[in-house]
């Protein structure tokens, strides 16, 4: 799968998380703390290296918070936009990386020239003192930023199906066993 679809850049976008995130989208799901001697061992990447290089583009989703919107990675286990700017060029890669990260406050996108996650939409409800409350770096706002338009009721009740249908599978057949 990954050799033919994946690399041979068949797979438009990727859909990604972490642990932690850093302001370039770069994240981690390996340690915390020192690799040698890490405060926490986490899973590791799987495939999400690869979805992270070689998917067109890629959206992060994560809860906005300081333990996981950190200044500083120890460890990069997948990539974003490295250092910023133009890192992914400069390393040879062709896709666009991350393209937006959506959190439970706002949405966030890279800057077009630096690549630095910038805040373009906030949710109902959310100010942005919170936003800067729960992220661990000085983050900017676009210089406009948008309201996250609310979800219709077709959109909700097709989440509500999902949620029902993939509990539902989860239960299995308990009068078979």
């Amino acid at each position: 799968m990954f050799r033919y679809w994946l690399q041979g850049g068949r797979i438009t976008t990727g859909f990604l998380g972490g642990a932690q995130i850093d302001k370039f989208a770069n994240l981690n799901t390996t340690v915390v703390g020192p690799y040698e001697h890490p405060k926490v061992r986490l899973p590791g990447g799987g495939g999400a290296p690869e979805i992270a290089s070689n998917c067109g583009r890629i959206f992060i989703t994560m809860a906005l918070s300081k333990r996981g919107f950190v200044d500083k990675l120890n460890f990069i286990t997948s990539m974003g936009h490295g250092e910023g700017g133009n890192h992914r060029e400069r390393l040879g890669m062709k896709t666009k990386g991350p393209t937006r990260v959506i959190t439970d406050l706002c949405i966030l996108e890279p800057d077009p020239v630096t690549k630095e996650l910038t805040v373009v939409s906030i949710h109902q409800g959310v100010t942005r003192e919170q936003i800067v409350e729960n992220c661990g770096w000085p983050i900017r706002f676009a210089e406009t930023v948008i309201d996250t338009p609310v979800p219709t009721e077709t959109e909700l009740q097709t989440l509500r199906d999902i949620n029902a249908r993939t509990k539902k599978a989860h239960q299995g057949n308990k009068e078979a066993a």
